[in-house]
């Protein structure tokens, strides 16, 4: 064991006081050096990487129930001898889905008992697998309260004293049966699988709009285990409206509107759109809003009590405060460089038409009463009032605040986990492959030292005091990543909201992409990114999210001779006819990694009822020379670092320098 000297003790006095009232004595501490010891030895846990969620719940619940596929390898593994496939299918989908695959037990007792016996036999089997690669303790903390210890003992290995052992398992079996508590435990059995299959679970960005539901998403999000969240620009956008960003707040309704999807604001988030609805009615009545129409098939069944002319009412109405707000932010702030988009200005009211870039367009709908064609990005004073009304309704939105909190406490630009690096949007590179300068504050920043500075200031604004300058300027920082010129973000030269809108030639729709996302391409381009934030492992990656692989054109999502993979989940179904696939996840675990290919999900009523999983494909690309154990992983060097404290502990304990004391 290390020895240190009294001066070490001396330096650390605080630190080893503070150790000593957890570990009172030699024995706690050696003790707790033991085991920690033995679990730097331990394969590495499985981590999940999932991107681009877009609101589409089910699909997402049965990603992450399945593990992308690993639950159903494990009992191929487990049961590819004794059961047929489609009785693996079965009871995949009862682990996917208890609750629902339960209801289809045998109704005679006799036959549900054994139905029930064979069911937690073999979920025991697999839960025995999972955990195998965890400490007991871990194992426990990962078990229901109420059934942790009779899981425990049914999980002992049946190897050791099966004689001995059988007899008491089988009486264990037959009395949880006896006393109708069957059901209960196999419920539990199956979160405990699901639990202990992924250690960690990493979401590359985009859980808001499109989808209906991205509600439903956080709240099991904050239900899972251990999660962390790097922010995409749809989720910054969100994150914005909520702090009471008005800028934000138009951007998010008028994208719930372009995709005929109020669920999020009214069922999700309870938020009121009736100020608008009512002023929408008043003011563009009798208006044409055939621009404003929702994208899709026509079918207006979502829309319950809303006529679809009213939600294009309302889109326009707040479209147009949209470009108002959006101009009043790009003049408060010249170091965004966005004062091209500035449009309302470059209009001529009598003849339809708008200046862009130099060029000259007719517009689709030019009859916009509440702007003041000699100062247009002046919001009328109904405006402004149904703009704080919304305001108000989303702050005091319980639920949406929840989740925002979430997403501040689990959440950031970007993370370094285990020699990889995870980012949704892009790190803004110039054509030479250099790192691009933005201006933050005053200075030039790019790189980890650009995303850090963002950061900082969008949670220094999240917590300052209401109205501030320092409030202000972070609302506008969030809106800027969300489309702003070259956000890290949004990687984009710019959003062609108003274009789309309201100008019928395509060649104004363009928004050409940051040159990274023609450089991630390129190994070398790759290594700089990854040497910037300090990873030069030859296993290092970039995990990366935002942009759909489209595999109909031939797109791999593993790019850079395999230093870049890109994640995008394709959840949104109005990708996937464009891309080919459903998109993709990432499974890293003590082997390596493998990136699974996912074809379009049928809903959560046809799994259950066909016993039908997301048909998927995968590729291993990274395969490890040996096993990963804990000890080369982040948590490794933390629990290393523990040692190294409870052994000056012990040291100091067994020097004299501190006296042991009894608890």
């Amino acid at each position: 064991m290390k020895h240190y000297t009294d001066s070490q003790f001396a330096e650390n006095r605080l630190y080893l006081d503070a150790l000593s009232k957890q570990y009172p004595t030699v024995r706690t501490a050696a003790a707790e050096v033991i085991n920690l010891r033995a679990i730097l030895n331990l394969p590495k846990g499985t981590e999940h990487f999932i991107s681009d969620i877009h609101g589409e719940y089910e699909a997402f619940r049965h990603i992450l129930n399945n593990a992308s596929g690993a639950i159903r390898e494990k009992l191929d593994v487990l049961f590819g001898d004794t059961l047929t496939s489609n009785e693996r299918a079965e009871l995949a989908t009862l682990i996917y889905y208890p609750n629902s695959k339960l209801k289809e037990a045998p109704e005679d007792k006799a036959e549900q008992a054994e139905y029930y016996r064979q069911v937690l036999l073999q979920l025991l089997s697999v839960c025995r697998l999972v955990a195998s690669k965890y400490t007991r303790s871990k194992v426990r903390k990962a078990l229901p309260s109420e059934y942790a210890y009779i899981i425990e003992e049914l999980m002992m290995n049946h190897d050791i004293g099966e004689i001995n052992r059988s007899a008491y398992h089988e009486n264990i079996l037959s009395t949880i049966i006896d006393l109708g508590q069957a059901e209960n435990l196999i419920i539990d059995l199956t979160s405990t699988i699901k639990r202990l299959i992924v250690d960690k679970l990493h979401i590359v960005g985009d859980i808001f709009d499109r989808g209906s539901r991205p509600d439903i998403v956080l709240d099991d999000l904050i239900a899972h285990h251990g999660v962390d969240i790097q922010w995409g620009n749809h989720d910054i956008l969100w994150m914005g409206a909520a702090c009471g960003s008005r800028t934000c707040i138009a951007n998010a309704l008028n994208n719930s509107f372009s995709y005929g999807n109020l669920d999020t604001i009214e069922v999700g988030y309870g938020i009121n759109l009736r100020p608008l609805a009512l002023f929408a009615d008043e003011v563009y009545r009798d208006k044409d809003v055939s621009c404003f129409m929702p994208k899709g098939d026509g079918d207006t069944s979502s829309y319950a009590t809303n006529s679809p002319y009213l939600v294009a009412r309302m889109h326009k109405a707040i479209a147009v405060i949209l470009f108002k707000l959006e101009g009043l932010i790009i003049r408060r702030n010249p170091d965004f460089h966005m004062e091209d988009r500035l449009l309302l200005d470059k209009i001529n009211y009598s003849d339809g038409t708008v200046n862009i870039g130099g060029k000259i367009y007719p517009l689709k709908d030019s009859d916009f009463p509440t702007i003041d064609p000699h100062d247009p990005y002046r919001l009328t004073p109904q405006e402004e009032q149904v703009m704080e009304q919304l305001k108000t309704a989303f702050r005091r939105s319980e639920k949406l605040q929840r989740h925002v909190d979430f997403l501040f406490s689990k959440g950031g630009l970007y993370k370094c986990s285990n020699k990889n690096l995870l980012f949704h949007g892009c790190i803004p590179m110039n054509g030479d492959g250099s790192l691009m300068d933005l201006d933050i504050e005053g200075k030039p920043l790019h790189g980890k030292a650009l995303l850090d500075a963002i950061e900082r200031i969008i949670r220094r604004g999240y917590h300052a005091a209401w109205n501030s300058d320092e409030e202000r300027h972070g609302k506008d920082l969030m809106w800027f990543l969300w489309c702003g010129r070259n956000s890290p973000l949004f990687g984009r030269d710019r959003i062609c909201t108003f274009e789309r809108l309201l100008v019928s030639n395509p060649e104004t729709h363009d928004e050409p992409r940051n040159p990274y996302y023609n450089l991630y391409h390129d190994e070398e381009a790759c290594l700089k990114i990854l040497h910037e934030f300090g990873l030069n492992d030859p296993h290092s990656h970039i995990i990366n999210g935002h942009v759909p692989v489209r595999r109909l054109k031939g797109e791999s999502p593993i790019k850079a001779n395999g230093r870049l993979i890109v994640i995008d989940g394709g959840f949104c179904r109005a990708y996937q006819d464009k891309t080919g696939t459903a998109g993709y996840t990432l499974v890293y675990n003590s082997y390596g990694m493998r990136i699974i290919a996912h074809e379009p999900f049928e809903g959560v009523a046809n799994a259950i009822a066909g016993n039908k999983d997301i048909l998927s494909t995968t590729v291993v690309f990274d395969v490890m020379e040996k096993r990963i154990r804990v000890r080369e992983t982040d948590d490794g060097q933390t629990i290393t670092q523990q040692i190294e404290g409870l052994t000056m502990l012990l040291s100091a304990y067994q020097s004299g320098f501190l006296k042991e004391s009894a608890r």
